[in-house]
């Protein structure tokens, strides 16, 4: 029900699926449905805090892995990059519509979020003592996870590049830099 729901949430919009439309969907009717669901915000709510949830834990466990730092940072865009590849409707759902969550709801999953960012800035962080990172703004983490995050509307997991060996070029050109100073001219 749950995936269901995403699909119908990304393809018309939170605010766009009725119920009746996702009863129909899985084939219950509106009371049937109900006795499976609390609301139609309670959907919503599964379906973005089991996202964030996954990939705080995936976060979790890799920095608990003991990598360097570079491999450290190559990993976590890479499980997020396959884990936004997998569940693509749900991400566009997390990404569109966790706006319309109420209360705690909300609370719940904005805290997630911000711990997820916490993980980044915890993986830059050791970079940085390790001598291997320049320290950077704090904001930059955001705009690394923009950068990540943004390609739930155009990655093709069938496409060209895998999901990792597109974390890779993303992580090349953020560790990397793009300046041409010290690369040798064709």
């Amino acid at each position: 029900m749950i995936a269901t729901a995403a699909d119908l949430f990304a393809r018309n919009g939170y605010h766009g699926t009725g119920i009746a439309e996702l009863g129909r969907a899985v084939g219950l009717g509106r009371g049937a449905l109900y006795h499976y669901i609390e609301s139609k915000e309670a959907v919503l709510y599964a379906i973005s805090k089991d996202q964030v949830d996954k990939m705080n834990a995936l976060a979790e466990s890799i920095l608990d892995k003991g990598l360097e730092p570079e491999e450290l940072l190559r990993e976590m865009a890479r499980g997020l990059l396959r884990n936004i590849s997998t569940h693509r409707s749900e991400w566009t759902v997390f990404f569109r519509e966790y706006g319309a969550l109420t209360g705690q709801r909300r609370d719940h999953v904005i805290a997630a979020r911000e711990r997820y960012e916490s993980y980044w800035r915890q993986a830059l962080d050791q970079g940085v003592r390790s001598g291997v990172l320049r320290p950077t703004p704090r904001i930059l983490v955001k705009g690394i996870l923009g950068m990540l995050n943004y390609t739930y509307l155009w990655f093709e997991p069938d496409g060209v590049l895998t999901p990792e060996e597109l974390a890779d070029v993303f992580l090349d050109a953020l560790i990397n830099g793009l300046s041409s100073r010290g690369v040798p001219q064709n």
